[in-house]
């Protein structure tokens, strides 16, 4: 059984950082590609960030060069360091595992919250 299980979020004011980690389990993690999608109030879900089992990255354009995925092997944890937060940034973010880059399993979310 697949279990994904997120940590580091948090409130934190604009401009701050914050750093999410996923612990996945049920899987070989390895070859697994992971990523991070948000869900914001009133919004729908969206991509976040990417990472293939072979480490090519992969970001939205609202986050890149503020956002960077990342990913341990040997600790089965993927991480997204997030810089320069914004207001707009707050979210519920998930950690996901993908299949043909589309979420296949989902963590339970963990609130990220940037204040102005």
């Amino acid at each position: 059984q697949v279990r994904l299980v997120e940590s580091g979020g948090g409130l934190v004011q604009a401009g701050g950082s914050l750093r999410l980690s996923c612990v996945a389990s049920g899987s070989i993690f390895s070859i697994n590609d992971m990523g991070w999608y948000r869900q914001a109030p009133g919004k729908e879900r969206e991509s976040v960030a990417t990472i293939t089992g072979g480490g090519r990255k992969n970001y939205a354009d609202s986050v890149k060069g503020r956002f960077t995925i990342s990913r341990d092997n040997v600790k089965n944890t993927v991480f997204l360091q997030m810089d320069s937060l914004k207001p707009e940034d707050t979210a519920v973010y998930y950690c996901v595992r993908l299949n043909n880059m589309t979420p296949r399993y989902w963590g339970r979310g963990t609130q990220v919250t940037v204040s102005s």
